[in-house]
Formats: structure tokens, sequence, C-alpha cells
């Protein structure tokens, strides 16, 4: 056939076939949607369909307002979820870009790999996780948020990197592969810029050996990570990290941990986060008792919550738990309607 009697879409698939690695996951091989799509405008490859679906939803735009590491900040230049989102994304592009891998389904999995995430970041996250029999897990509920409460069709494999860029999992595509560890070196880079800023490190606290090993600089120190995924991942299935590189990635992740994300000055305010999260859900929990049958609810809550972002969440507190005549207070109209459609 020739090119001028292919659609657009057809000639992309052509050329995914003909320059990516084999090793790459090419569109033209995908296990598919669930149902059928009747395609109208022949443009789009089946992964650039997913990334616009996931960049189009409602849960993408509410990502703006859902935290990072620093709870509700006021100062607009820290990271919330959404420009995590954002960085995860040019970082997995440039990882599957050097390796010849499918770029769009590298944007497509980062664009929704924390759909599903609560407000109040991993601190909303672990109330929850308590407070539900089975537990909560920000990738099950990202699936969750693409399968059930906006059902975009995904393809397969999107969902299944959205599901397994958490580390535990084990991707079934190189593209989702990259996914894991663009996740992990975009937060460790940018937690510490943040944290510099916030004034709870500064960056000669930093572990020596593994500044003099990836460079005190965020710039340098971001870029070798990454050009150490690519040096170890190429001509190979498997996307990894040298063994060194490994090393000081976790050194510094583990020193995170015990200087920032535990930290009593970055987390002061998650004992408040807390309380608005079970007072939120046990509320919920009893109001609709008249509505749902007992074993429905829970689901029905934790679909509520965590789609919440921090400002609604603490808005819903405010006008169910602090009198005020002047209050505006908002609807929870939707909260009455089955979450599952």
């Amino acid at each position: 056939m020739a090119t001028k009697n292919k659609t657009i879409k057809e000639q992309l698939e052509e050329r995914e076939m003909q320059i990516l690695s084999p090793y790459a996951t090419k569109c033209l091989e995908s296990k598919g949607r669930k149902r059928p799509r009747n395609e109208v405008f022949e443009i789009r490859t089946s992964f650039q369909r997913d990334r616009d679906k996931i960049l189009h939803s409602k849960s993408f735009r509410r990502l703006k307002h859902k935290t990072q590491v620093f709870l509700s900040p006021y100062n607009d230049h820290f990271r919330t979820r959404l420009t995590h989102t954002l960085e995860v994304s040019q970082i997995g592009r440039t990882m599957a870009k050097a390796l010849r891998l499918n770029e769009d389904l590298v944007e497509a999995i980062s664009l929704g790999h924390d759909l599903g995430h609560t407000p109040f970041g991993h601190c909303g996250e672990n109330t929850l996780d308590a407070l539900l029999p089975n537990g909560f897990h920000h990738n099950l509920q990202s699936v969750r948020v693409v399968e059930v409460l906006e059902d975009m069709n995904l393809c397969q494999e999107t969902i299944d990197g959205i599901l397994t860029h958490t580390w535990g999992y084990k991707p079934k595509t190189p593209e989702a592969q990259v996914v894991q560890y663009a996740d992990k070196i975009a937060y460790i880079n940018h937690d510490i810029e943040d944290s510099v800023r916030a004034g709870i490190i500064s960056e000669s606290d930093l572990p020596q050996d593994c500044v003099k090993y990836f460079s005190s600089n965020q710039s340098t120190r971001l870029g070798k990570m990454i050009t150490d995924v690519i040096t170890s991942s190429e001509d190979s299935p498997k996307v990894t990290m040298s063994e060194e590189g490994w090393f000081y990635v976790t050194k510094l992740r583990t020193w995170m941990f015990d200087n920032v994300y535990l930290d009593p000055v970055a987390k002061a305010e998650e004992k408040k986060a807390k309380n608005i999260i079970q007072s939120l859900f046990e509320y919920y929990t009893e109001t609709l008792k008249s509505y749902y049958a007992e074993e429905e609810i829970p689901q029905i809550v934790t679909d509520y919550i965590s789609g919440m972002t921090d400002q609604y969440a603490i808005r819903r507190y405010l006008d169910l738990f602090v009198p005020s005549p002047l209050a505006e207070h908002a609807n929870d109209d939707a909260l009455l309607k089955k979450a599952i459609r």
C-alpha cells in the first residue's frame, strides 16, 4: 500500500515497527482494550490516545492541588503531585527516546501513575490504609480511577504500567520499567530541591559519598542518574541501573526518609491532616448507612476521599466540623450516587 493511501495512524504505527528497539512495545502488538473503538479520525496511535485520555481527565486536573511532600504549601515554587507527574513524564521520555522504546506509552503511564493518590500525600495514603480492612495503595486506586471511576478504556499495557510503577511490582513492558526508575529519580531530586528551599536541609547536609558520586549540583546529579539507566540498559530487554549507581540512589533515598520524609519539621502538620482524613471517613461511612449496603460503603467513601484535593478536604472538614454560619457549604450529592456507573 502506498504511503499516500495510508492514514496518519497507520504511518505512525509503521514507523514504530521500523525505528523502535526490538524490545520496545509497538502499538500494532498491543493486547488492546476491553472494548474496541471505532476510529473516526485515524490520526493517533493507541498509546497516544491513552495519553490524551489521561491528560483530559478530571483526576489529572486535580493533581495540581494535591500534596507531593509539603502539605498545602503557600509557596508556589514547591512541587505538587501534578508537577511531580510532569517531571516523571519528562525523565521517562528522555530515557525512552535514548533506548528507542515507545515514548507515547511511557508518557501515558507517567501521566496516569498517581491519579489515585490521596490528598495530603503519603500521610493521606497511610491514613486510609489504616482505616480499610484490605488497606489502601495509590497504585491500585490509580488503576481503579482509569478502569472504573472515569472508565477510560485504556490499553492493557498502559494499565499494567500504572499498576506496577510502585517498586515491588514486576512490569510487563520495558516502558513500565522506565517509569519505575523515572518516578524514583524524579522525587529524590525534586524533593531535595524543595527541602533546601524550605530550609529543612542544605546541600552540604547530603551524604558526602553520594555528593561525590553524583555531584552537589541538582542538574548534574539528575543527569547522571538518567544517563546511568540509559547506558546500563542499551541493547537489553531489561531496563536497569548500574550496581554502583543503584547503591548510591538507594542510600540517598534512605537519607531523605530519615531527614526529610520523616522529619518533624516537614511533617509537623501531618497529625492535623490525618485527623481530617479520619474524621471525613468516619462521617461519610456513618452517613451512607441509610443509602447503601454495608459492604459497599468503604469503597464508595474511599473513592470520594482519595479523589479530593488538599483544599477540598480541608473545606469539607470545616463545613462539617467547625461551626460557622457564614460557611459556604459544598455539595456532597455526588457521594449519594453509585461510584460505579
